[in-house]
């Protein structure tokens, strides 16, 4: 029960600080608004105001990639819930030391044997290979998408509210 209202809390703090910064979805994809920066100084303010404005949104876009990375990659997915499912069982199942005839098995054992099983599966599923193309496709998302959406009329007064 108690864990129950950990993460309840945890849900109820994440949705105070990060989903609170969300721009709705016409603003995030308001077309009126994409141009060309004119130089490279341009393009630099623009990703360093966007990308504080929109950070809600780019980490809705991670997200979604992430998912998707997941989904497309079935023997990641499928050696990360053996690692964890696992975990999970070895805590909650296997506490004490378990009799069968004359061998005993503790935890020690059974982590062992889990890693054993499991970190070949993981190495052979390529986690290295989806971080990569995870950390470059956001990458090239976010940046783009920051650069090339012109600020709005807030971000001249944001200069004026950061000094006061």
């Amino acid at each position: 029960m108690e864990a129950l209202i950990r993460v309840s809390n945890a849900i109820k703090s994440f949705r105070e600080t990060r989903l609170s910064a969300l721009r709705s979805p016409s603003e995030f994809f308001d077309h009126n608004r994409l141009s060309r920066p004119a130089d490279m100084n341009q393009a630099v303010s623009r990703i360093s105001y966007n990308t504080r404005y929109f950070s809600g949104n780019y980490g809705v876009v991670v997200a979604m990639l992430a998912v998707y990375a997941l989904i497309s990659e079935p023997l990641l997915l499928i050696s990360l819930g053996f690692l964890i499912g696992g975990f999970a069982a070895i805590n909650r199942f296997a506490a004490e030391p378990l009799q069968f005839g004359e061998h005993v098995v503790t935890q020690k054992t059974l982590y062992t044997g889990l890693f054993v099983i499991g970190i070949p599966l993981l190495l052979f599923s390529s986690p290295l290979g989806t971080f990569f193309w995870l950390v470059g496709a956001s990458s090239v998302l976010i940046l783009g998408h920051a650069c090339i959406m012109e600020p709005g009329i807030e971000s001249e007064y944001a200069s004026v509210q950061d000094a006061v």
